[in-house]
């Protein structure tokens, strides 16, 4: 991994293009501090972690179903809801008080 101040960056993109095309990962510092990484889309990275993290995120903010998830995610229904558990994502998401209601006013 090379690191590189944003202000060198500026002057000079032909790093960033450099490290990615090898497939290296950049560090971006600014004032001595890590400031981004920059990688390839085609970094493996993306499939094992960030695919994940986009996917319940999604999941999370009812962009895809819990089957969606767990087939882009080939992985059993069991498997995705320990998942979740653990990342503190509930797997259903309705309100017990809401349906008790709906239930009273039916009756």
């Amino acid at each position: 991994m090379q690191t590189v101040g944003i202000k060198e960056l500026k002057t000079n993109p032909a790093v960033l293009m450099k490290a990615v095309e090898a497939g290296d990962y950049l560090l971006i510092s600014k004032r001595g501090k890590p400031f981004a990484l920059a990688t390839s889309l085609e970094n493996p990275m993306f499939d094992l972690g960030m695919k994940t993290w986009l996917l319940t995120r999604a999941f999370a903010d009812g962009g895809i179903s819990l089957g969606q998830l767990a087939r882009s995610l080939d992985k059993s229904i069991s498997d995705i809801s320990k998942l979740l558990a653990v990342l503190g994502i509930p797997v259903l998401d309705y309100d017990l008080a809401d349906e008790l209601d709906t239930l009273e006013s039916l009756s």
